[in-house]
């Protein structure tokens, strides 16, 4: 079985889904804001908060033109150049220890992204628990394999990657050490539609890579990773902010507190209907059974009456004959006189 524990917690099909509050960008560079946001995550039920460790200059280079400056009209970050926008988002490394420590202090687990092989140092200092790969990072090998010699879980995204790509990610990561994986599905757009989620994908994920399947889910709302959920996945990823009307770098495609609430309560819930094959009634249906439909006297009968459609009727409750044995007893006579009321059994029936 895939499933594992993370710090005393169960990740897998046979617990209810993993929820993970992405802050990334949205605490707008205040520390005050960002924990917060922890607040209300840990207030909404969340299992986790994660941030996004990298800088600037880790990320790229401070340059405003070419492929270096986002043009595309379609973008959340037009006009802003790479180097900018990473400026606005990161969050300071100084910030890392508060935020961990007051996750902590409210029952989450607290982790965070690493973009390159000084973000990981950095980490580890802080012993987090666990770490993500983003989408865009899922085929840096080189840092796949630094994270996975840590031993410690990876939750890896694979928005993008094509079949023989995450071949070589779960390679590198398997053969540098990395025993707990999830694969989370999601789609590289900000924000996401339902149309290009794709989620019937989480199956074919954790059949291919007998590994931990989940959905780092862009679209607005919750319904993708909810469906998510009922396709077998474990662990679920959302942006998440104080309010989107406030803004921030990511606040577009972010959860708001009453959303993420529902989020970890409808999750919980289709987890729990997930139930297995059962047919028949459940040990909880048993005393519905008593109501169902069934044949009853409709009319007072003499005894020696035969039995007819204006005095004998399927009806509820479930006490009498099943309505299929209807035909074989219609021409038949009563044994006794019987009452308006009568649940029929066959041993009133000549």
């Amino acid at each position: 079985m895939s499933s594992f524990d993370l710090c005393g917690r169960r990740v897998g099909v046979d617990a209810a889904p993993f929820v993970i509050a992405e802050m990334s960008g949205n605490h707008n560079q205040s520390l005050e804001r960002a924990l917060e946001i922890v607040e209300a995550a840990a207030r909404a039920g969340a299992h986790a908060l994660k941030l996004q460790t990298y800088t600037a200059d880790t990320m790229t280079l401070d340059l405003s033109h070419g492929e270096f400056f986002i043009e595309d009209a379609n973008s959340l970050w037009a006009g802003s150049s790479l180097y900018a926008l990473y400026q606005q988002a990161h969050t300071p490394w100084e910030w890392h220890a508060p935020i961990f420590r007051r996750a902590r202090e409210l029952g989450m687990l607290a982790f965070s992204t690493p973009f390159d092989e000084t973000s990981v140092d950095f980490l580890e200092s802080l012993d987090v628990p666990a770490y993500k790969i983003a989408s865009f990072e899922n085929t840096d090998l080189p840092l796949i394999r630094k994270v996975a010699a840590t031993g410690k879980p990876m939750i890896i995204s694979t928005g993008m990657a094509s079949l023989a790509e995450l071949d070589e990610t779960v390679r590198a990561a398997r053969q540098a050490g990395c025993r707990d994986l999830v694969l989370l599905k999601c789609t590289s757009t900000y924000p996401a539609s339902p149309h290009s989620s794709n989620v019937r994908t989480i199956p074919h994920l954790r059949e291919l890579f007998g590994c931990e399947v989940g959905l780092s889910d862009h679209t607005l709302g919750v319904g993708a990773s909810v469906a998510a959920v009922a396709l077998g996945a474990s662990v679920l990823e959302k942006h998440f902010t104080l309010s989107r009307a406030e803004g921030g770098v990511d606040a577009a495609f972010s959860l708001e507190p009453a959303e993420l609430a529902s989020l970890v309560a409808e999750s919980g819930r289709a987890w729990q209907s997930l139930g297995q094959v059962q047919y028949g009634a459940t040990q909880a249906e048993q005393a519905s059974k008593r109501f169902r439909r069934s044949l009853y006297v409709v009319r007072d009968m003499a005894a020696g009456e035969v039995f007819d459609a204006g005095n004998v009727r399927a009806i509820r409750p479930g006490l009498g004959l099943a309505p299929k044995h209807l035909g074989s007893l219609l021409g038949r006579k009563a044994r006794q006189a019987l009452k308006r009321g009568t649940a029929l059994d066959w041993s009133l029936v000549e």
